[in-house]
Protein backbone atom coordinates (compact mmCIF):
# COMPACT_ATOMS: atom_id res chain seq x y z
CA UNK A 1 0.00 0.00 0.00
CA UNK A 2 1.07 3.50 -0.70
CA UNK A 3 0.13 6.42 0.31
CA UNK A 4 -2.54 8.36 -0.13
CA UNK A 5 -3.11 12.89 0.00
CA UNK A 6 -6.90 13.89 -0.16
CA UNK A 7 -8.81 16.78 -0.54
CA UNK A 8 -12.30 16.36 1.38
CA UNK A 9 -14.84 18.81 1.99
CA UNK A 10 -16.74 17.47 5.25
CA UNK A 11 -20.85 18.80 5.62
CA UNK A 12 -23.51 18.38 8.05
CA UNK A 13 -24.31 14.50 7.90
CA UNK A 14 -21.72 12.71 10.25
CA UNK A 15 -19.83 9.80 9.31
CA UNK A 16 -18.55 7.40 12.05
CA UNK A 17 -16.02 4.45 10.92
CA UNK A 18 -12.55 2.99 11.14
CA UNK A 19 -9.74 1.79 8.88
CA UNK A 20 -6.72 -0.72 8.53
CA UNK A 21 -4.19 2.10 8.26
CA UNK A 22 -3.54 5.48 10.81
CA UNK A 23 -4.50 8.78 8.80
CA UNK A 24 -3.36 12.28 9.18
CA UNK A 25 -6.41 15.25 9.13
CA UNK A 26 -5.17 18.74 8.48
CA UNK A 27 -7.24 21.21 8.45
CA UNK A 28 -7.73 23.67 5.77
CA UNK A 29 -10.59 26.03 6.00
CA UNK A 30 -13.90 25.62 9.05
CA UNK A 31 -14.51 23.59 11.85
CA UNK A 32 -14.37 19.86 11.40
CA UNK A 33 -15.96 18.19 14.91
CA UNK A 34 -14.61 14.39 15.74
CA UNK A 35 -15.09 12.30 18.56
CA UNK A 36 -12.36 10.12 18.49
CA UNK A 37 -12.58 6.80 20.80
CA UNK A 38 -15.44 8.61 22.64
CA UNK A 39 -13.33 11.94 23.15
CA UNK A 40 -14.26 14.87 21.86
CA UNK A 41 -11.89 17.57 19.14
CA UNK A 42 -12.35 19.65 16.47
CA UNK A 43 -10.09 20.40 13.39
CA UNK A 44 -9.53 23.90 12.40
CA UNK A 45 -6.80 25.74 10.10
CA UNK A 46 -3.46 25.00 11.03
CA UNK A 47 -4.20 21.95 13.27
CA UNK A 48 -3.60 18.18 12.21
CA UNK A 49 -5.86 15.01 14.14
CA UNK A 50 -4.08 12.15 14.29
CA UNK A 51 -6.06 9.22 13.81
CA UNK A 52 -4.33 5.38 14.20
CA UNK A 53 -4.74 2.75 13.27
CA UNK A 54 -8.42 0.92 13.78
CA UNK A 55 -9.13 3.59 15.68
CA UNK A 56 -12.97 4.75 15.53
CA UNK A 57 -14.52 8.08 14.98
CA UNK A 58 -16.79 10.30 13.78
CA UNK A 59 -17.11 13.49 12.30
CA UNK A 60 -18.92 16.27 11.23
CA UNK A 61 -18.46 20.07 9.96
CA UNK A 62 -21.93 22.13 10.81
CA UNK A 63 -21.00 24.86 8.40
CA UNK A 64 -18.81 22.44 6.16
CA UNK A 65 -14.89 22.28 6.72
CA UNK A 66 -12.36 21.30 3.49
CA UNK A 67 -9.21 19.23 4.98
CA UNK A 68 -6.18 17.66 3.72
CA UNK A 69 -6.21 13.91 4.64
CA UNK A 70 -3.36 11.53 4.66
CA UNK A 71 -3.88 7.82 4.56
CA UNK A 72 -0.69 6.35 6.21
CA UNK A 73 0.71 2.70 4.75
CA UNK A 74 1.83 0.30 6.63
CA UNK A 75 4.73 0.43 9.39
CA UNK A 76 6.75 -1.25 6.55
CA UNK A 77 6.46 1.31 4.26
CA UNK A 78 7.43 3.82 7.52
CA UNK A 79 10.55 1.98 7.57
CA UNK A 80 11.19 1.74 4.27
CA UNK A 81 10.48 5.20 3.53
CA UNK A 82 11.49 7.29 6.84
CA UNK A 83 14.96 5.93 7.63
CA UNK A 84 15.92 7.40 11.01
CA UNK A 85 12.18 9.12 11.14
CA UNK A 86 10.70 5.79 11.24
CA UNK A 87 10.39 5.16 14.85
CA UNK A 88 9.16 8.93 16.21
CA UNK A 89 6.30 8.64 13.35
CA UNK A 90 5.30 4.71 14.54
CA UNK A 91 5.32 6.30 18.02
CA UNK A 92 3.70 9.70 16.61
CA UNK A 93 0.50 7.37 15.18
CA UNK A 94 0.17 5.24 18.06
CA UNK A 95 -2.64 7.81 19.80
CA UNK A 96 -5.63 9.53 19.05
CA UNK A 97 -3.75 13.54 19.52
CA UNK A 98 -4.22 17.19 17.70
CA UNK A 99 -1.78 18.99 17.14
CA UNK A 100 -1.37 22.75 16.27
CA UNK A 101 0.81 23.02 13.22
CA UNK A 102 3.81 26.09 12.91
CA UNK A 103 3.96 28.31 10.35
CA UNK A 104 6.34 25.92 7.91
CA UNK A 105 4.08 23.41 8.67
CA UNK A 106 0.95 25.22 7.93
CA UNK A 107 2.71 26.33 4.43
CA UNK A 108 3.81 22.82 4.01
CA UNK A 109 0.02 21.27 4.31
CA UNK A 110 -1.15 24.56 1.48
CA UNK A 111 1.43 23.54 -0.61
CA UNK A 112 0.03 19.89 -0.83
CA UNK A 113 -3.37 21.31 -1.07
CA UNK A 114 -2.86 23.35 -4.13
CA UNK A 115 -0.28 20.58 -5.55
CA UNK A 116 -2.14 17.91 -8.14
CA UNK A 117 -2.60 15.39 -4.94
CA UNK A 118 -2.98 12.28 -7.56
CA UNK A 119 0.89 12.60 -8.53
CA UNK A 120 2.10 9.44 -7.14
CA UNK A 121 5.63 11.38 -6.45
CA UNK A 122 4.32 14.18 -4.75
CA UNK A 123 2.27 12.33 -2.40
CA UNK A 124 5.08 10.26 -1.59
CA UNK A 125 7.35 12.66 -1.12
CA UNK A 126 4.58 15.18 0.42
CA UNK A 127 3.75 12.10 2.89
CA UNK A 128 7.51 11.89 3.85
CA UNK A 129 7.52 15.85 4.98
CA UNK A 130 4.87 15.99 6.47
CA UNK A 131 5.70 13.15 9.14
CA UNK A 132 8.92 14.53 9.18
CA UNK A 133 8.09 18.04 10.33
CA UNK A 134 5.73 16.58 12.92
CA UNK A 135 8.07 14.62 14.68
CA UNK A 136 10.92 17.67 14.70
CA UNK A 137 8.35 19.25 15.87
CA UNK A 138 7.29 16.70 18.65
CA UNK A 139 10.87 16.30 19.36
CA UNK A 140 12.13 19.67 20.49
CA UNK A 141 12.00 19.81 24.43
CA UNK A 142 10.75 23.01 25.84
CA UNK A 143 14.06 24.51 27.19
CA UNK A 144 14.64 24.63 30.88
CA UNK A 145 11.20 22.75 31.75
CA UNK A 146 11.34 18.88 32.05
CA UNK A 147 8.41 16.87 32.73
CA UNK A 148 6.79 17.07 36.46
CA UNK A 149 8.22 13.23 37.37
CA UNK A 150 7.19 14.18 40.80
CA UNK A 151 3.73 14.50 40.20
CA UNK A 152 3.49 11.35 37.97
CA UNK A 153 5.14 8.99 40.18
CA UNK A 154 2.42 10.72 42.93
CA UNK A 155 0.10 10.04 40.98
CA UNK A 156 1.05 6.32 39.79
CA UNK A 157 1.46 6.01 43.46
CA UNK A 158 -2.00 6.29 44.75
CA UNK A 159 -3.64 4.81 42.20
CA UNK A 160 -1.12 2.01 41.45
CA UNK A 161 -3.65 -0.85 41.83
CA UNK A 162 -6.25 0.16 38.97
CA UNK A 163 -5.85 0.47 35.27
CA UNK A 164 -3.12 3.97 34.55
CA UNK A 165 -3.57 5.42 30.97
CA UNK A 166 -0.59 7.37 29.07
CA UNK A 167 -3.41 10.19 29.17
CA UNK A 168 -3.61 10.71 32.72
CA UNK A 169 -0.24 11.50 32.22
CA UNK A 170 -0.45 13.78 29.75
CA UNK A 171 -3.27 15.61 31.68
CA UNK A 172 -0.66 16.47 34.95
CA UNK A 173 1.87 17.64 32.02
CA UNK A 174 -0.70 19.21 29.88
CA UNK A 175 0.43 17.87 26.88
CA UNK A 176 -1.09 15.70 24.62
CA UNK A 177 -0.45 12.33 24.51
CA UNK A 178 2.12 12.20 21.60
CA UNK A 179 4.04 14.57 22.54
CA UNK A 180 4.18 13.47 26.02
CA UNK A 181 5.82 10.28 24.26
CA UNK A 182 8.34 12.20 22.32
CA UNK A 183 9.33 13.79 25.02
CA UNK A 184 9.47 10.41 27.36
CA UNK A 185 11.35 9.13 25.23
CA UNK A 186 13.77 12.17 24.60
CA UNK A 187 14.61 13.03 27.96
CA UNK A 188 14.59 9.52 30.03
CA UNK A 189 14.77 6.24 27.14
CA UNK A 190 11.76 4.80 27.86
CA UNK A 191 7.78 5.63 26.84
CA UNK A 192 5.28 6.62 28.85
CA UNK A 193 3.64 2.97 29.59
CA UNK A 194 7.01 1.34 30.34
CA UNK A 195 7.79 4.46 33.19
CA UNK A 196 4.15 3.35 34.50
CA UNK A 197 5.17 -0.10 34.32
CA UNK A 198 8.40 0.39 36.03
CA UNK A 199 6.90 2.22 38.77
CA UNK A 200 4.28 -0.39 39.42
CA UNK A 201 7.10 -3.01 39.66
CA UNK A 202 9.41 -1.18 41.77
CA UNK A 203 6.32 -0.52 44.18
CA UNK A 204 5.91 -4.34 44.48
CA UNK A 205 10.07 -4.67 44.87
CA UNK A 206 9.33 -2.78 47.65
CA UNK A 207 6.31 -4.46 48.73
CA UNK A 208 8.22 -8.01 48.18
CA UNK A 209 11.31 -6.71 50.61
CA UNK A 210 9.45 -4.67 53.43
CA UNK A 211 6.76 -6.70 53.47
CA UNK A 212 5.48 -10.87 54.48
CA UNK A 213 2.63 -10.44 52.09
CA UNK A 214 1.99 -13.28 49.85
CA UNK A 215 2.97 -12.27 46.21
CA UNK A 216 -0.27 -12.69 44.93
CA UNK A 217 -1.54 -10.01 46.93
CA UNK A 218 1.38 -7.51 46.20
CA UNK A 219 0.51 -8.58 42.57
CA UNK A 220 -3.01 -7.18 43.14
CA UNK A 221 -1.96 -3.99 45.01
CA UNK A 222 0.31 -3.03 42.05
CA UNK A 223 -2.51 -3.87 39.49
CA UNK A 224 -1.89 -7.57 38.35
CA UNK A 225 -4.82 -9.61 38.20
CA UNK A 226 -2.59 -12.86 37.00
CA UNK A 227 -0.25 -13.51 39.64
CA UNK A 228 1.80 -15.27 36.28
CA UNK A 229 2.01 -12.34 34.58
CA UNK A 230 3.04 -10.38 37.64
CA UNK A 231 5.93 -13.22 37.74
CA UNK A 232 6.68 -12.33 34.46
CA UNK A 233 7.08 -8.77 34.48
CA UNK A 234 9.31 -9.17 37.65
CA UNK A 235 11.35 -11.42 35.73
CA UNK A 236 11.80 -9.19 32.53
CA UNK A 237 12.59 -5.69 35.29
CA UNK A 238 14.74 -7.42 37.52
CA UNK A 239 15.94 -10.27 35.95
CA UNK A 240 15.00 -12.76 38.73
CA UNK A 241 11.23 -14.27 39.90
CA UNK A 242 9.33 -12.59 42.96
CA UNK A 243 10.18 -15.51 45.38
CA UNK A 244 13.79 -14.91 44.37
CA UNK A 245 13.64 -11.34 44.55
CA UNK A 246 12.10 -11.76 47.90
CA UNK A 247 15.13 -13.94 49.35
CA UNK A 248 17.44 -11.68 47.98
CA UNK A 249 16.29 -8.62 49.89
Amino acid sequence: MSPTLTLRHYLEAPIAHSHDHAQLVFGLSGHLDLEVEGRASQVRESSVMVLPFSAHHACGSRDGSRCLVLDVPTEHWLLQSLGDHADASRRLLEQPARLALDARQHQLVQWLAHSPVNDTLIVQQGAVLLLASLNQALAQPQPGRRLPYAAFDAHIQRHVAHPLQVADLARIAELSVARLHARFVAECGQTPMDYIRSRRLHKALNLLRDTSLPVGEIAERVGYTSQSAFAAAMLREFGASPGALRRSG
